[in-house]
């Protein structure tokens, strides 16, 4: 197990300018796992990360201890916590930190069961409450479009929760490219004119569209014969949060299936 204590040492350097720079991630085809819950998550998926970070004080717990063990000994580096602690992005984390390349699979030939595409939703908290929503509903696959939020930057991985690693992500995947592959239905919410979620068959594979915050899905799927629904709001708001339109779409095409 090798120590890191001085921050002019290069591999330091090199994962403080990958924490403090997403656009840094995306380049490199790199992410960083904060926490246990990741770490494990990546674990049980992926394999070997290319280096585990972890504090001398994490060493005493015991899910660290675990963790470690399940790592090849020369993959693991150690920090003191004041130099752990400018590579954290997390308030009282935990003192882990994994060093992964992004996962990264082909895009399917057709598309024949349900998923979704982030088409242009550029919050990061959204992109991950929606990858944690996919994984829970057993969605294979998510297409996120250019001008998405980088669905392996630290903060998407924090609100995802391990979804990643339920999940076959697909970055930066223009709209006609996927279009030409699907052999099921396009759905889109829209507040106006659509027909209410509740009152519309669900129950086949579809792939779910969900647009910019506010300017809403892109010409290419509007144009695309993309099916509209809309979810009734009684209370009156004009529109819902993009993460949780999707989780009531998604939970309710669960609900149809299993009364079918």
């Amino acid at each position: 197990m090798k120590a890191i204590t001085s921050r002019d040492n290069p591999l330091y350097k090199r994962l403080k300018a990958l924490a403090g720079s997403t656009h840094q991630q995306r380049r490199s085809g790199h992410a960083l796992l904060e926490g246990f819950h990741l770490a494990s998550a990546y674990l049980d998926v992926a394999g070997q990360p290319e280096t585990c970070i972890v504090t001398e004080g994490a060493l005493h717990h015991v899910e660290a201890q675990a963790i470690v063990g399940r790592i090849d000994e020369q993959r693991v580096v150690t920090l003191p916590d004041a130099l752990f602690g400018q590579l954290s992005n997390v308030v009282n984390g935990v003192g882990m930190l994994l060093l992964v390349e992004r996962l990264v699979v082909p895009l399917p030939e057709r598309v024949t069961q349900t998923c979704l595409v982030l088409d242009g939703v550029q919050d990061a908290g959204n992109v991950g409450s929606i990858l944690r929503s996919a994984a829970a509903a057993g969605v294979p696959h998510v297409f996120c479009a250019p001008g998405t939020a980088y669905a392996w930057s630290s903060k998407v991985l924090r609100s995802g929760m391990g979804a990643h690693f339920l999940l076959q992500i697909h970055e930066d995947v223009e709209a006609q490219a996927l279009i030409e592959r699907l052999a099921v239905p396009a759905v889109m919410t829209d507040s106006h004119g659509a027909d209410a979620i509740y009152d519309t068959d669900l129950s086949g594979p579809l792939v779910w569209v969900f647009g910019n915050e506010g300017a809403g899905v892109s010409a290419p799927w509007r144009d695309a014969h993309t099916r509209r629904v809309t979810i009734p709001q009684p209370g009156g708001m004009e529109s819902l949060n993009v993460a949780a339109a999707a989780a009531i779409c998604l939970f309710e095409q669960c609900r149809q299936q299993r009364a079918a």
